[in-house]
């Protein structure tokens, strides 16, 4: 799964991960210390009131301590008793306010209440308090939380109880985890946000390269990666301008080469076909077993005058020809093209596509259109028609075929020099007609594919981006 992800989803995922990590401990740490700190003192200040409120009752009840010096050993100070005119609910009422829910005074086998019910309070924390010894606890009461504390009275058998309330405790500690899961998912989406960032600037350099290897893809081999003073990059960018270097020598090596061998047949060319021409002029004349060799051979002469003139066209774009750009009215030099190459009319021109220009090469673009109806007409069955029309990048050419259509495997291959349609029939673009055409479309920043022709064959498509004069 992992594999699928980009290089640039893969940074950003890693500082997501590390933010998402970072604030998960956080928060944990946060909501571990801050939430003890905030129970305690809680409980802490419930214990305090409660013993406060123990302490000033046992001072209404019994009046202020007496000292207790028994006169024997194992002798016991007289048990307190209560002040003349004294009751215990006086004394309870009498209790500075706080925020204790319920006050409960258990006094001689007697509870004595203002608020809250006895019943609700633990068993044994009771019978813990009675025997004397002090606890607090957190209970439900009504379906709320409260805190409840117990505080002997220093009186075997006497026991002071309140509970206090838990809600704005609770309440601010649900705020706290709510605060602390924002931030944490805040904190991940700043990570990423800023991963996206770093990945950004850290493959910059990447996407130049990318760019670059792009553009000698097409066919641009000058182009350069700035980077070689670069401390981390310039290796890989010395490297890769040396490699583009190379291969820009060695294609116009190559170019100056077909180039030459191109010129250098055309003169026995010219030679063979001047002989074959005054040959089949005097046709007639030759015996009928020698006819048919002879139009085999015309027809090979022809098909090897193409190639010559396509090796001097591939050779001089590899080398470097930058042609010329001019403003031309697209639908009269389609139909000129067209036209002239078949051998007959066979181009319709949209009414709305009249007036299109383009900045084009002429003879390049004359060529791309001369060659998709030689090919139609030598090897699919001849052309059905050529279509000017707008759409597209502006302006949308097709030429129509009647073969037997191509297959969709073989489309883009077609497209290479000397490509050859494997399953589309018998030969079908052998040789650098459409790998010229190809070429000179990209030239003009159109684009070029092949699709089925309603009714069979196969219809090219050329786009190119063209508005209206």
């Amino acid at each position: 799964m992992l594999g699928r992800v980009t290089l640039r989803g893969r940074v950003m995922l890693a500082y997501g991960l590390l933010a998402f990590g970072l604030s998960a401990v956080l928060a944990m740490v946060t909501w571990g210390v801050v939430s003890q700190y905030l129970t305690e003192q809680r409980e802490q200040s419930a214990k305090f009131v409660t013993e406060d409120n123990a302490a000033a009752l046992r001072f209404g009840l019994y009046g202020p301590p007496k000292p207790c010096q028994p006169a024997r050993e194992h002798v016991e100070c007289p048990t307190p008793t209560l002040q003349d005119g004294v009751t215990p609910m006086e004394v309870l009422n009498s209790l500075p306010s706080t925020d204790a829910a319920a006050s409960m005074l258990y006094l001689d086998n007697h509870w004595y209440a203002l608020t809250g019910q006895p019943s609700d309070l633990p068993p044994d924390m009771i019978q813990a308090a009675v025997a004397g010894t002090a606890s607090q606890r957190r209970i439900q009461v009504g379906g709320q939380p409260v805190l409840a504390v117990a505080v002997p009275m220093g009186i075997k058998g006497d026991a002071f109880f309140e509970w206090h309330p838990l809600g704005a405790l609770d309440e601010t500690l649900r705020t706290l985890k709510y605060t602390l899961i924002a931030a944490a998912v805040a904190t991940t989406l700043i990570g990423l946000a800023v991963g996206r960032l770093a990945s950004t600037v850290a493959l910059r350099p990447l996407a130049e390269l990318a760019g670059v290897a792009d553009a000698v893809a097409r066919g641009k081999l000058d182009a350069r990666l700035p980077a070689e003073n670069d401390k981390d990059l310039g290796g890989l960018a010395r490297s890769f301008n040396q490699t583009a270097a190379d291969l820009e020598r060695r294609v116009a090596a190559d170019a100056r080469f077909a180039g030459d061998v191109s010129h250098e047949l055309r003169t026995p060319l010219m030679t063979m076909l001047n002989s074959m021409q005054l040959i089949q002029n005097h046709r007639d004349e030759l015996p009928d077993a020698v006819r048919e060799p002879v139009e085999l051979l015309g027809d090979d002469l022809d098909r090897f005058r193409r190639l010559v003139i396509d090796l001097l066209e591939i050779s001089r774009d590899d080398g470097g020809d930058r042609g010329s750009r001019e403003i031309v009215r697209i639908a009269d030099l389609v139909r000129a093209a067209a036209d002239a190459a078949a051998g007959r009319e066979v181009t319709e021109v949209e009414h709305e596509a009249e007036g299109l220009t383009l900045q084009a090469d002429k003879r390049r673009l004359e060529r791309v259109v001369a060659n998709l109806v030689e090919n139609a007409e030598d090897h699919a069955g001849g052309c059905k028609g050529v279509g000017v029309r707008t759409g597209g990048l502006g302006v949308v050419i097709t030429v129509d075929d009647a073969g037997p259509g191509i297959a969709v495997e073989d489309r883009a291959r077609i497209f290479e020099r000397f490509g050859r349609g494997e399953t589309s029939g018998r030969g079908r673009g052998v040789g650098l007609g459409l790998a010229i055409v190809a070429r000179h479309v990209q030239w003009h920043h159109g684009t070029i594919h092949v699709t089925e022709r309603p009714g069979g064959g196969a219809r090219f498509v050329i786009e190119l981006p063209a508005k209206t004069s």
